[in-house]
């Protein structure tokens, strides 16, 4: 069974904390191994997935787990 899985797909619009302030972005893939992304090493597997997602505002990406990441209501893909 996947922990924490919060059944985010590519696409879905989403907000996380990151230094202090509410930052709002984009799913761009899951990564369910361990490998590149986003510039460092991500410790992920099938059962313990993260996101690789890019912020609206820089454009840049980053990497979180399932439990950082909230689903923006209405938008994004599903």
């Amino acid at each position: 069974m996947v922990k924490n899985d919060k059944g985010l797909s590519k696409g879905d619009d989403v907000t996380w904390r990151s230094h202090g302030h509410d930052v709002e972005g984009s799913v761009t893939r899951k990564v369910q191994k361990r490998g590149q992304a986003a510039g460092r090493t991500v410790d992920a597997s099938k059962e313990d997935p993260q996101y690789e997602v890019r912020s609206a505002k820089t454009g840049k990406k980053a990497v979180h787990r399932p439990e950082s990441l909230r689903r923006k209501k209405g938008g994004g893909s599903s």
